[in-house]
């Protein structure tokens, strides 16, 4: 009889925290130590029992932490007892480096307080589902960010780029990930991609009614595709609701290293960011994400929509010509930065801007709360109002039931143009300009508005504009970005930087502090909308990282078009 009582210690209920669930267990591990396990409202409290003195030997484990619970009855049949384990991914000290990252840690327990291996699963079940259930109702606490929910069942199409980065992307999805989803309890259903533009193609013809979340394990290219390809619905307003995941197995990551960013956790890379991610997945909070509209002068259907970047120039160079380094992974980029520096290139063009306290927030999404088909949203004002709000979170609001078997793997057309870059012009077309009206542009055949700004300045290094944070993992351009900040955070270097001085810069850039370098070379707005026009025969220039046709390109920022998975 491993459990010695269900009712709470009574010296804890005056205390801040009233103990919910006390039981006494034994482990998988070993029967012969006994552990005092008691849950609160926020914590999951181990203390093993012994003859030391109290709070020696005693572990708290945040509920925020944890992905998951589940319970099953011994596999042994002369086995009475039941077993529930609890999934924890608390930040910890690194092993042989200074900071902090996440870290798994699993917590399981053995329950064997009647003879009756039924009544002994049902305790099990009794705790997994309390400790779920307490989980979800730990959320951050941000002023001003829209949670939504995801109602249940929770299915996932998971998109995966297997040539992305260093092409190891499978086998981090099934070393990591995979473990993570099941842990969580999410079904879901890998799509691992074969050619380029078909993630494009398949969420822009698939039934989106059969799945509650895309997510994507690639770089940024793939998250392109298939925002691009949800606009191209004819029934795009509700598509690009669909709350979007991104798990970074690429080389730049840029959108993965922003919402760990956002989170406000610790910068970290390669496979601690994935886990961060990953993690932020499973608790499935869905915010709103700022997408901009990109009208290149091509041709009148050559509309896109952006969720990171537009970049002319030096960056845009860096980021086309560094896919010959693409086997050394993120550091393609610093190679590539290091190539181009030696041969310093001037662009020329002109550039104009709309600044952000001339320009209105576009109305293409309102401030108050809506619902759309499946989901629910709910703007959070304050601390007060979270605490009082009901909506659980992505996963948590399931109570999910994972597949017990392996996840079908489809293996389609597709392969991101994070892996195979397009050839110039090689864009996939859309079916027709659909997406919200660009209420602040007008045709690139004439002139801007009188309330844009244009920049005096003809020749230029770089034109980068920014919607993220983060430029690649390592690269924080935009700083003060947010998902639905409704800016587009311009930065351009004029022609004139000595070598040294733009490596400086890109070195401050690591920590977000290139601005701060005060350098009379670059120049940071804020700004709802761009035109940019190439005057220079030949360049660069890049959406997302993704090649576009070169010539005069026009943005506008539309507030909060889509949804993301973030914290």
């Amino acid at each position: 009889m491993d459990q010695k009582r269900d009712e709470p210690n009574p010296s804890y209920r005056n205390g801040i925290s009233q103990v919910l669930l006390y039981g006494e267990f034994t482990t998988k591990a070993s029967r012969k130590v006994r552990y005092a396990v008691s849950l609160t409202e926020r914590d999951l409290t181990v203390q093993k029992i012994t003859s030391a003195p109290a709070g020696r030997s005693k572990v708290v484990f945040n509920l925020r932490d944890c992905v998951g619970c589940r319970a099953v009855k011994a596999d042994d049949n002369t086995d009475v007892g039941a077993y529930f384990t609890a999934y924890f991914y608390p930040f910890k000290k690194r092993w042989m480096s200074s900071g902090i990252a996440r870290q798994r840690t699993e917590q399981c327990f053995r329950v064997a307080s009647s003879l009756d291996p039924h009544l002994n699963l049902e305790e099990a079940q009794r705790w997994a589902r309390a400790i779920g259930e307490g989980s979800a109702h730990q959320r951050p606490q941000r002023n001003g960010v829209l949670y939504s929910e995801v109602h249940r069942p929770c299915k996932v199409l998971l998109l995966l780029n297997p040539h992305s980065g260093k092409g190891q992307a499978l086998s981090l999805f099934t070393g990591h990930v995979q473990r993570m989803l099941h842990e969580a309890g999410i079904p879901h259903t890998l799509v691992v991609t074969e050619r380029q533009n078909h993630a494009r193609e398949l969420v822009r013809e698939a039934d989106l009614s059969k799945w509650d979340a895309l997510v994507i394990m690639s770089g940024d290219g793939l998250l392109f595709e298939v925002v691009n390809g949800l606009m191209e619905r004819e029934d795009w307003e509700e598509a690009i609701q669909t709350p979007l995941g991104i798990l970074p197995g690429g080389s730049g990551n840029a959108l993965a290293a922003s919402i760990h960013h956002y989170a406000g956790s610790q910068p970290v890379s390669s496979e601690e960011l994935l886990l961060s991610c990953a993690f932020l997945l499973c608790k499935g909070l869905v915010s709103r994400l700022d997408l901009t509209s990109v009208c290149l002068g091509s041709g009148p259907q050559q509309r896109l929509f952006s969720f990171l970047s537009l970049a002319w120039g030096f960056v845009a160079d860096v980021d086309i010509e560094s896919e010959k380094y693409r086997h050394v992974g993120a550091a393609r980029f610093t190679v590539g930065t290091l190539v181009r520096l030696a041969s310093l290139r001037v662009y020329q063009g002109k550039l104009a801007y709309l600044p952000a306290e001339t320009g209105h927030r576009s109305p293409s999404s309102g401030s108050s709360p809506t619902t759309s088909g499946s989901l629910t949203e709910v703007s959070v004002s304050s601390p007060q109002s979270e605490a009082s709000s009901s909506t659980p979170s992505f996963c948590s609001s399931l109570v999910c039931h994972s597949s017990q078997q392996s996840p079908n793997t489809f293996h389609n057309y597709c392969n991101s143009n994070n892996a195979f870059k397009a050839k110039r012009g090689d864009v996939a077309p859309t079916t027709g300009p659909r997406g919200p009206p660009d209420s602040l542009l007008v045709p690139l055949d004439q002139p801007v508005p009188s309330n844009w700004t244009v920049v005096p300045e003809e020749n230029f290094v770089l034109v980068l504009a920014m919607y993220q944070s983060h430029l690649a993992e390592d690269l924080m351009a935009a700083p003060n970005s947010t998902m639905e900040d409704g800016l587009i955070h311009l930065l351009y270097v004029k022609a004139g930087i000595s070598r040294a001085t733009l490596l400086r810069l890109f070195l401050a850039m690591e920590k977000g502090a290139h601005v701060a370098t005060n350098s009379p070379h670059l120049v940071y707005e804020k700004v709802r909308a761009l035109r940019l026009e190439p005057y220079s025969a030949k360049g660069t220039i890049t959406v997302d990282g993704e090649l576009v046709d070169y010539g005069p390109v026009q943005a506008q920022v539309h507030v909060g078009l889509a949804r993301l998975i973030a914290s």
